[in-house]
Protein backbone atom coordinates (compact mmCIF):
# COMPACT_ATOMS: atom_id res chain seq x y z
CA UNK A 1 0.00 0.00 0.00
CA UNK A 2 0.97 3.17 -0.92
CA UNK A 3 0.34 6.56 1.58
CA UNK A 4 0.08 9.67 -0.11
CA UNK A 5 -0.16 13.32 1.47
CA UNK A 6 -1.82 15.74 -0.49
CA UNK A 7 -1.69 19.48 0.22
CA UNK A 8 -3.21 22.36 -1.08
CA UNK A 9 -0.97 25.81 -0.97
CA UNK A 10 2.67 26.62 -1.52
CA UNK A 11 6.06 23.82 -0.86
CA UNK A 12 6.49 23.38 2.93
CA UNK A 13 7.99 26.35 4.98
CA UNK A 14 11.63 25.98 5.92
CA UNK A 15 10.63 25.57 9.90
CA UNK A 16 8.28 23.03 9.16
CA UNK A 17 10.41 21.23 6.16
CA UNK A 18 12.75 19.46 7.86
CA UNK A 19 10.57 17.62 10.05
CA UNK A 20 8.06 16.59 7.48
CA UNK A 21 10.90 14.77 5.90
CA UNK A 22 12.45 13.49 8.68
CA UNK A 23 8.70 11.74 9.84
CA UNK A 24 7.94 10.98 5.80
CA UNK A 25 11.57 9.02 5.50
CA UNK A 26 10.50 7.30 9.09
CA UNK A 27 6.83 6.20 7.44
CA UNK A 28 8.85 5.33 4.44
CA UNK A 29 10.12 2.44 6.48
CA UNK A 30 6.90 0.56 6.88
CA UNK A 31 5.22 2.11 3.60
CA UNK A 32 5.71 4.13 0.56
CA UNK A 33 5.26 7.71 1.01
CA UNK A 34 4.77 10.52 -1.17
CA UNK A 35 4.09 14.67 -0.37
CA UNK A 36 2.01 15.99 -3.22
CA UNK A 37 1.96 19.78 -2.91
CA UNK A 38 -0.78 20.85 -5.01
CA UNK A 39 -0.47 24.70 -5.91
CA UNK A 40 -3.88 26.52 -6.01
CA UNK A 41 -5.18 28.20 -9.51
CA UNK A 42 -3.39 30.49 -10.63
CA UNK A 43 -6.37 32.99 -10.34
CA UNK A 44 -6.67 32.05 -6.50
CA UNK A 45 -6.67 35.89 -5.60
CA UNK A 46 -9.42 36.99 -7.67
CA UNK A 47 -11.80 34.01 -7.02
CA UNK A 48 -14.71 33.83 -4.63
CA UNK A 49 -14.37 31.61 -1.77
CA UNK A 50 -16.83 29.23 -3.29
CA UNK A 51 -15.26 29.52 -6.87
CA UNK A 52 -12.00 28.62 -5.62
CA UNK A 53 -12.94 25.52 -3.60
CA UNK A 54 -14.37 24.10 -7.21
CA UNK A 55 -11.16 25.28 -9.16
CA UNK A 56 -9.25 23.07 -6.26
CA UNK A 57 -12.16 20.50 -6.70
CA UNK A 58 -11.09 19.87 -10.38
CA UNK A 59 -7.46 19.65 -9.71
CA UNK A 60 -7.94 16.98 -7.15
CA UNK A 61 -10.49 15.18 -8.92
CA UNK A 62 -8.12 14.94 -12.11
CA UNK A 63 -5.92 13.35 -10.31
CA UNK A 64 -7.82 10.77 -8.10
CA UNK A 65 -8.03 7.38 -9.25
CA UNK A 66 -11.31 5.46 -8.72
CA UNK A 67 -10.16 3.14 -5.98
CA UNK A 68 -8.29 5.40 -3.84
CA UNK A 69 -9.23 5.45 -0.26
CA UNK A 70 -8.99 9.17 0.30
CA UNK A 71 -8.93 10.84 3.78
CA UNK A 72 -9.92 14.03 4.45
CA UNK A 73 -8.59 16.60 7.44
CA UNK A 74 -11.41 18.40 8.26
CA UNK A 75 -11.76 19.63 12.20
CA UNK A 76 -15.24 18.43 11.40
CA UNK A 77 -14.39 14.67 10.31
CA UNK A 78 -14.23 12.36 13.18
CA UNK A 79 -11.38 12.06 15.90
CA UNK A 80 -9.53 9.29 16.32
CA UNK A 81 -6.74 7.90 18.61
CA UNK A 82 -3.41 7.20 17.91
CA UNK A 83 -3.79 3.78 18.28
CA UNK A 84 -7.31 4.14 16.47
CA UNK A 85 -5.71 5.87 13.51
CA UNK A 86 -3.12 2.59 13.29
CA UNK A 87 -5.95 0.12 12.94
CA UNK A 88 -7.55 2.12 10.69
CA UNK A 89 -4.23 2.25 8.48
CA UNK A 90 -4.19 -1.45 9.07
CA UNK A 91 -7.56 -2.23 8.16
CA UNK A 92 -6.91 -0.11 4.36
CA UNK A 93 -3.69 -2.61 4.20
CA UNK A 94 -5.93 -5.55 4.75
CA UNK A 95 -8.52 -4.97 2.15
CA UNK A 96 -5.81 -4.53 -0.46
CA UNK A 97 -5.95 -0.75 -0.32
CA UNK A 98 -3.47 0.73 -3.61
CA UNK A 99 -2.82 3.95 -2.12
CA UNK A 100 -4.37 6.21 0.81
CA UNK A 101 -4.13 9.58 0.62
CA UNK A 102 -4.61 11.58 2.80
CA UNK A 103 -5.57 15.40 1.52
CA UNK A 104 -5.29 18.65 3.55
CA UNK A 105 -7.73 20.77 1.70
CA UNK A 106 -6.82 24.69 0.55
CA UNK A 107 -7.06 27.88 2.99
CA UNK A 108 -11.05 27.47 2.80
CA UNK A 109 -11.55 23.48 2.89
CA UNK A 110 -12.35 21.92 0.17
CA UNK A 111 -15.52 21.77 -2.34
CA UNK A 112 -18.63 19.48 -1.29
CA UNK A 113 -17.76 17.27 -3.86
CA UNK A 114 -14.66 16.23 -2.86
CA UNK A 115 -16.01 16.19 0.45
CA UNK A 116 -18.41 13.54 -0.83
CA UNK A 117 -15.78 11.65 -2.59
CA UNK A 118 -13.80 11.35 0.55
CA UNK A 119 -13.76 7.70 2.01
CA UNK A 120 -13.16 8.84 5.67
CA UNK A 121 -12.87 12.55 6.95
CA UNK A 122 -10.68 13.04 10.32
CA UNK A 123 -10.01 15.64 12.45
CA UNK A 124 -6.68 16.29 13.85
CA UNK A 125 -8.20 18.44 16.79
CA UNK A 126 -11.64 21.07 17.30
CA UNK A 127 -8.37 23.57 16.56
CA UNK A 128 -7.96 24.98 13.50
CA UNK A 129 -4.10 24.98 12.94
CA UNK A 130 -2.06 26.82 9.79
CA UNK A 131 -1.59 24.27 6.99
CA UNK A 132 1.85 23.77 7.66
CA UNK A 133 1.59 22.48 10.92
CA UNK A 134 -0.91 20.36 10.02
CA UNK A 135 1.41 18.63 7.16
CA UNK A 136 3.88 18.12 9.98
CA UNK A 137 1.25 16.70 12.10
CA UNK A 138 0.38 14.46 9.93
CA UNK A 139 3.24 13.58 9.01
CA UNK A 140 4.38 12.74 12.51
CA UNK A 141 0.57 11.05 13.16
CA UNK A 142 1.14 8.41 10.47
CA UNK A 143 4.69 7.42 11.61
CA UNK A 144 2.64 7.13 15.26
CA UNK A 145 0.30 5.20 13.82
CA UNK A 146 3.12 2.64 12.09
CA UNK A 147 5.17 2.19 15.32
CA UNK A 148 2.29 1.23 16.79
CA UNK A 149 1.37 -1.26 14.37
CA UNK A 150 5.01 -2.97 14.63
CA UNK A 151 5.08 -2.86 18.85
CA UNK A 152 7.74 -0.08 18.55
CA UNK A 153 8.78 1.89 21.28
CA UNK A 154 7.79 5.18 20.28
CA UNK A 155 4.15 5.74 21.33
CA UNK A 156 3.90 5.10 24.66
CA UNK A 157 0.41 3.60 25.99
Amino acid sequence: MKIQLWSVGKSHDPYVKEGIEDFSKRINKYFTTEWTIISPPKNAAALSEKDLKKAEAIILSAQLQKDDCLILLDERGRSLTSPELAQFIQQRANESSKKLIFLIGGAFGVDESIAKRADFTWSLSKLVFPHMLVRLILAEQIYRACSILRNEKYHHS
